[in-house]
């Protein structure tokens, strides 16, 4: 499995018990503010979990600035290639 690919089921993973829905609901094009809401706590929480997995920093600024998966996990792959 590619890296974005993995990054992007282990924030489907981390995100589903987060904002309460079944992890079939999300998917690469799941916006986080216009579909969950998201607030900055839980941005922080997606974060965390993807440092601790990928062993990589995000800053959560330009994490923040991505408007669906499918952005966070590109954004996040292009940092661990870094």
């Amino acid at each position: 499995m590619e890296l974005k690919e993995q990054i992007l089921a282990k924030m489907i993973e981390t995100a589903a018990p987060i904002f309460g829905k079944d992890p079939s609901e999300l998917g690469s094009d799941t916006k986080f503010e216009e579909d969950l809401k998201a607030k900055s706590v839980n941005y922080v929480q997606i974060i965390n979990v993807l440092k601790d997995e990928f062993d990589v920093e995000i800053p959560y600024l330009p994490f923040k600035r991505n408007q669906t998966f499918e952005e966070a996990a590109d954004y996040v792959a292009d940092l661990c290639d870094i």
